[in-house]
């Protein structure tokens, strides 16, 4: 199932892939077998960064990637603000992923400090994520962000980002309050920009918390699956990514992309 990535007109898988897991132990061949199994069942949306495995991640996606680049959407990252050195970083990136050019470029945030802002803003880093959209090694412009602060506030006010990857789930609902319908999520959305989501199935936490405290009763539930239709039930989300380690997993996000039964009314749920 695919939607629409704001205002960029680009349609991306509800669900994505996100390469932060690779490591330095990471199988290359069951890594492009994996995400081949992927893109054939309709995944196209591919999270990654430089500092996920100290470039691995890009480099073991761009062999898997290579014969098999149309239709599909890469996102990257740069983790520094400085003009200076951001178009290094990019060459490495396209380098390390095999393109001509990356489809998302985020400035890649944890917790975005207000005093982070200024720096992308007003001291050269979005003028050099301009600079490279004008030579065409960029597409779309973006920032990713943890959750909510006085900086990814700013970012989001600022207008000039199209895609916002934000942290939301069952257990972090603080970039979407439903109850006020406030938070980045809506305010993002205002301004057309695209909204995909990390850590939607709460890295694993909500489950084992629920398996340790209910072992019996919650034995035959797919606990994840839950967590990810929930996500997936929030009418403002572009894409959830996931982060897949095996063609088994690969089938199981596509099966829960296609439960739309599973999915609920989140206002409703919300109004009591």
């Amino acid at each position: 199932r695919y939607r629409t990535l704001g205002a960029t007109g680009l349609r991306v898988s509800e669900v994505g892939y996100g390469g932060g897991r690779v490591r330095g132990d990471a199988d290359p061949a069951a890594i492009t077998h994996m995400l081949h199994h992927a893109f054939d069942l309709g995944l196209n949306y591919i999270d990654t960064a430089p500092s996920y495995g100290g470039g691995l991640s890009e480099t073991l996606i761009g062999r898997a990637i290579e014969g098999r680049r149309h239709g599909l959407v890469i996102a990257t990252k740069t983790k520094s603000r400085d003009p200076n050195e951001i178009p290094a970083e990019v060459e490495g990136s396209l380098k390390r992923l095999g393109v001509d050019a990356i489809d998302v470029l985020q400035f890649h945030g944890g917790y975005i400090p207000g005093d982070d802002a200024p720096a992308i803003l007003d001291e050269g880093g979005i003028d050099a994520y301009r600079r490279l959209r004008d030579e065409g090694k960029v597409r779309y412009l973006g920032f990713s962000t943890d959750g909510p602060s006085a900086g990814a506030e700013r970012l989001v006010a600022s207008g000039v980002f199209d895609v916002i990857q934000v942290h939301y789930s069952l257990m972090y609902q603080s970039t979407h309050d439903m109850f006020g319908d406030t938070g980045l999520i809506p305010s993002a959305d205002a301004l057309g920009m695209g909204v995909v989501l990390m850590r939607c199935t709460t890295s694993g936490v909500f489950p084992r918390l629920m398996r340790r405290s209910f072992p019996t009763e919650l034995a035959d539930i797919d606990i994840d699956a839950f967590l990810l239709n929930y996500a997936l039930s929030n009418a403002l989300v572009d894409c959830a990514l996931m982060s897949l380690a095996s063609e088994a997993d690969a089938t199981w996000t596509n099966a829960v992309s296609d439960d739309v039964d599973g999915r609920m009314d989140l206002r409703a749920l919300h109004r009591g």
